[in-house]
């Protein structure tokens, strides 16, 4: 499964893994999940920014990007690491903002 739901995330001790933003810096900016920001377009020349160690989870607005990024990665890069957070960012402000 490339996929992680925002309700396990927010279970998981995030010293543990490595959060990527995948959108634009403007879109990082205007507000974002505790995570490096490495833009869409720059991903595949920022392969070794990604660690091989810990779980990656890799997000967008609303996770198509992001499962794209997660598809490449896995089949041209074999990376077995990475994940799409399921909604994104749009998602993840949804549930946290009704707790």
């Amino acid at each position: 499964m490339n996929q992680i739901s925002i309700e396990k995330f927010l279970k998981i001790d995030k010293s543990k893994l490595q959060i990527i933003d995948i959108r634009e810096q403007y879109e990082h900016e205007s507000g974002h999940i505790e995570s490096i920001n490495i833009p869409m377009g720059n991903i595949l020349k920022s392969i070794k920014k990604i660690d091989t160690k810990k779980q990656v989870i890799i997000y967008c607005q609303t996770g198509r990007r992001a499962a794209a990024v997660v598809y490449m990665l896995r089949k041209k890069h074999a990376f077995k690491n990475v994940f799409n957070l399921t909604g994104g960012y749009q998602e993840y402000i949804n549930t946290t903002s009704k707790k």
